[in-house]
């Protein structure tokens, strides 16, 4: 018999008059998950998350946490947690009554309040800090705060509504890490809502993405980012190379497409599902393509050309060469390979370049996708 899932939404559905923010959406996260929902901003994320909190009410559909239904619970009686954006610790309290705050509501006693509270700062690395005065923390720290004052009440779930939002590019990479090792040390399942792909990616066992009121697909990163179901996750998740093209011919799986300035391309529709005339949207990731200042290096691969360098993106193991096809005109982001092969590389040098037909992801134009 399986385990209770901790949290469990049953087709919710958000509408505000004739707008739908959150439609028939489903899903479950077991018990010890990092989950996050992956959206642009305006997807309905928030309005899903602030739902599970208890803040709005669903217009249909049912939440469950540990097998039942919270819709009729208010906030401060569901087994949930929430660290917001902005984090909203009290300026005019110390840390230890920051963090002590839930427990001081529910009637807790002093002594043992005392006790909570040193125990949680030591779990996430703040021991001994709690007559400090909150003003004398960095960033990082207050996000350990304002997890500590949530983890102290011991929920369920943990709610995060885009907790690094607020932060430097240097203190987010580095806060990412910390929260994963956290949510692993507490083993309590979190609920995270970001439009960062790369905070989602690198901390979430699962993730969903979210457009337009519903999930376009549930899975791991590497599912994500290697086997995208739609079109949308495809462009949304990691970087890529975005052709638009109609289907020339197909033959033995691998079919054949002219993109709309004249490239002709090639992929695997390993459902035999396209015909001759469809329109489609093909993608290619920069890491799939192969630089060579010999054209015989990629003259097997399936799809070839020969670019001029328009731009090099230095970014240290991220660098990326921004090519002009010859034949063309079309623009490529390649990824820069870091063998140092390519160091000397100047702007307006000319490479050949290719990739293999399984390494192009098509989609029928309509959102469809074709198993390639």
């Amino acid at each position: 018999m399986s385990e209770t899932p901790d949290l469990e939404c049953r087709d919710i559905s958000k509408s505000f008059d004739d707008f739908k923010a959150v439609n028939d959406v489903s899903f479950s996260v077991p018990q010890g998950t990092f989950f996050s929902i992956l959206g642009p901003s305006g997807c309905g994320k928030t309005t899903l998350l602030r739902m599970i909190a208890g803040f709005q009410e669903p217009s249909s559909g049912d939440l469950l946490i540990k097998g039942k239904s919270v819709l009729d619970v208010p906030p401060n009686k569901r087994p949930v947690s929430m660290v917001f954006q902005h984090l909203a610790l009290f300026p005019m309290m110390n840390i230890g009554a920051n963090v002590g705050f839930g427990l001081r509501q529910r009637g807790v006693n002093k002594t043992d309040i005392t006790k909570q509270v040193e125990r949680v700062l030591e779990r996430v690395g703040l021991g001994g800090v709690a007559e400090r005065p909150v003003s004398s923390l960095s960033g990082g720290q207050k996000q350990r705060v304002a997890i500590a004052r949530c983890m102290v009440l011991e929920p369920d779930v943990l709610l995060l509504d885009e907790p690094l939002g607020a932060l430097d590019l240097k203190l987010r990479e580095h806060m990412k890490i910390e929260l994963k090792q956290l949510q692993s040390e507490f083993n309590t399942t979190f609920v995270y809502i970001t439009h960062d792909q790369s905070e989602a990616l690198v901390m979430s066992d699962q993730i969903a993405v979210m457009n337009q009121g519903v999930f376009e697909q549930v899975g791991t990163a590497k599912e994500l980012y290697y086997e995208p179901d739609t079109a949308f996750v495809a462009g949304f998740v990691g970087e890529a190379n975005r052709f638009t093209a109609k289907v020339k011919g197909s033959a033995g799986g691998s079919v054949e497409m002219v993109t709309s300035d004249g490239q002709t391309l090639h992929g695997l529709d390993a459902r035999r599902s396209l015909s001759v005339g469809d329109s489609v949207d093909i993608f290619v990731r920069p890491e799939a393509v192969r630089l060579s200042r010999n054209q015989a290096d990629v003259a097997a691969m399936g799809n070839t050309g020969q670019g001029k360098v328009a731009n090099i993106l230095f970014n240290g193991a991220n660098s990326q060469l921004i090519l002009r096809d010859q034949t063309t005109g079309a623009e490529l982001n390649v990824a820069l390979p870091q063998t140092g092969e390519f160091r000397d590389l100047a702007r307006d040098d000319v490479i050949h370049f290719g990739w293999e037909q399984q390494q192009t992801r098509v989609y029928l134009a309509d959102g469809e996708q074709t198993d390639v």
